[in-house]
């Protein structure tokens, strides 16, 4: 039950506990070990004591030489076990648990990730985990073992004089108290430290992805006078923070000190009492320099352990939240996308309210309403990209909700509005859309979405690197790469979020006709906002606060004069086209 707590508390997988009762047994032997160190000592001098006062030869030098090779053996093995338990292990920790949280994190529904922002997850991977490294390593074996050694050490120590033991130990637990008392102050002043910590990231991520809108609305000094002013309340909060941490510490190591006082008061009562003799007292005052050894280190190791627990928590709460998962088989009976009476909430706020609509197979279904509508999310959940609240998605008559996401997302293509390029060539990017597809796939999807124009002009053809996000490429250059990667992957569930939203006419005209070569045959949900994108759709679904408002063909909806026949013709207005 111990072992489970402190797992959780501290963020550490099964071995991570294995190995941190590895260490805490072993820095228990390294304490010991040190104190038979100090036990030849004192037969040592004993041994001399006797001979100066009482002409006792002294034993035979070869035994001493003997117990100090042995203890010098020992304390070897010991401390390079100590040090390979406490030290060795941990870092392959570290590693599992960096490999263990990214996995978790793939794995997650979408909604979590619009809850956390790239800062935050970025400093829960590396500052987190490098400062619960910290604790698993130098803190955890080090300190428990230190307690158990401690415990052991005074129980013995009770056999010499139990007097001496008090005057000797009073001090560890009322240290110990001091600390653990500051521990609710300590917590918040880490987490206000955190805090500013993340707001510092926030704005440095915000200004290196804004760097072009800043320049051009000139508000670079504005802006990083802002920056500044973040800093310097991170640099405040954390001198407040460590100054409170630092009194109490050094308050706990005053007060534990102040038992080598107590030590030399009360073994010099005993002496003139005639209870103990000089080597008694000498015996215990050296002990007091090996107890309090590890315990000086450990002040402040657990005042690092309680800021720690803030870390902890933040690692524990990716662990605690409930991955998206499913069945591994996803065997529907065709591919029609059916809404039952859907709902669904960001945060409380309702999107989606009993929505119900069929997306056939080899038809192209599209979604339109004002903004705000649902349209997005429709698609979203379609692809289990977040989970319902209400009601049932089925594809195929296969309920998605029992797939695995990644499982299910293997016959969908989702062309977003938004482009998502990694740095590195063109052809490396395609094929992002069918692991292991040969070249002759690659440049066969990407001739299909007419990539070959742009291609042609770039300095080592589809060899070419085009920079983080595809910098080097026009927006629709970038979206016939993404629409490049659907033909390859040639899913029978295609998801169009505004894919030629933000194009201009010759390009959108170039986009259009490779999606119409992608569009042959599959289940199609297009979201679009303009009305001449679905003008040849099979079936128009509109959306208003979250609610199905209409239904039915282009025309059909024209007839109605409805919502759909409003948005025409407004649009026609500003644009000045007519829907077939």
């Amino acid at each position: 039950m111990f072992g489970e707590n402190l797992r959780r508390k501290y963020a550490l997988t099964e071995q991570g506990l294995k190995n941190t009762k590895k260490g805490a047994l072993w820095t228990v032997i390294v304490n010991l070990t040190v104190m038979c160190g100090i036990g030849i000592l004192y037969l040592l001098m004993t041994a001399f004591m006797d001979t100066l006062n009482d002409g006792v030869p002294l034993p035979g030098a070869g035994m001493f030489i003997s117990l100090t090779v042995i203890f010098v053996i020992l304390s070897l093995v010991t401390h390079v076990q100590q040090y390979r338990t406490t030290y060795g292990l941990v870092y392959n920790e570290v590693r599992t648990t960096r490999l263990t949280l990214a996995e978790r994190l793939r794995r997650l529904p979408l909604g979590y990730f619009g809850k956390r922002d790239l800062a935050d997850l970025t400093e829960t991977l590396m500052g987190d985990v490098n400062r619960m490294e910290h604790v698993w390593s130098h803190v955890l074996g080090y300190l428990y073992g230190s307690y158990i050694s401690t415990a052991l050490i005074a129980v013995c120590l009770v056999f010499y004089d139990w007097k001496l033991t008090i005057a000797c130990l009073w001090g560890v637990p009322v240290a110990f108290i001091l600390l653990f008392g500051s521990r609710k102050m300590t917590e918040k002043a880490a987490e206000r430290t955190k805090a500013a910590a993340i707001r510092v990231s926030d704005g440095i991520q915000e200004a290196l992805e804004n760097v072009r809108e800043i320049r051009a609305s000139n508000r670079e000094e504005l802006y990083l006078e802002k920056l500044n002013r973040k800093i310097d309340d991170h640099e405040k909060v954390m001198i407040k923070g460590e100054l409170s941490t630092g009194l109490f510490i050094n308050g706990a190591s005053v007060i534990m000190r102040l038992g080598v006082a107590t030590t030399i008061l009360a073994g010099a009562g005993e002496i003139l009492s005639g209870n103990i003799d000089f080597m008694m007292l000498f015996l215990f005052l050296m002990v007091i320099t090996r107890v309090y050894a590890p315990f000086d280190q450990s002040l402040a190791l657990i005042a690092e352990m309680f800021v720690s627990q803030v870390s902890a928590d933040r690692i524990n709460e990716i662990y605690s939240t409930p991955l998206a998962e499913g069945a591994e088989r996803f065997e529907p009976e065709g591919h029609d996308i059916v809404f039952e009476h859907v709902s669904f909430a960001y945060d409380e706020k309702k999107v989606l309210d009993d929505v119900s609509f069929t997306a056939a197979e080899g038809e192209v279904t599209a979604l339109v309403g004002p903004s705000g509508s649902g349209k997005s999310t429709c698609a979203k959940l379609a692809a289990r990209l977040w989970d319902i609240d209400e009601g049932t998605i089925k594809v195929g008559g296969v309920d998605i909700s029992t797939v695995d996401p990644e499982v299910l997302l293997t016959d969908y293509s989702v062309v977003f509005q938004d482009v998502v390029l990694f740095d590195d060539t063109v052809m490396e990017n395609i094929r992002l859309g069918k692991h292991g597809a040969s070249d002759e796939e690659v440049l066969a999807a990407a001739k299909a979405a007419n990539c070959d124009e742009f291609v042609e002009r770039l300095p080592e053809g589809y060899n070419t690197s085009i920079g983080e996000n595809g910098a080097k490429l026009s927006g629709g250059e970038r979206q016939r790469i993404s629409i490049a990667r659907a033909l390859l992957k040639d899913a029978p569930i295609i998801l169009l979020d505004e894919a030629t939203a933000s194009l201009d006419v010759e390009n959108e005209t170039k986009v259009q006709g490779a999606l119409s070569r992608l569009l042959r045959g599959k289940t199609v949900l297009v979201i679009a906002h303009r009305m001449r994108t679905v003008e040849a759709a099979d079936k128009i679904i509109v959306l208003k606060e979250g609610r199905v408002a209409e239904e039915g063909t282009p025309a059909d909806l024209m007839k109605k004069g409805g919502i759909f026949a409003r948005m025409v013709e407004l649009q026609k207005q500003s644009a000045g086209w007519k829907l077939k």
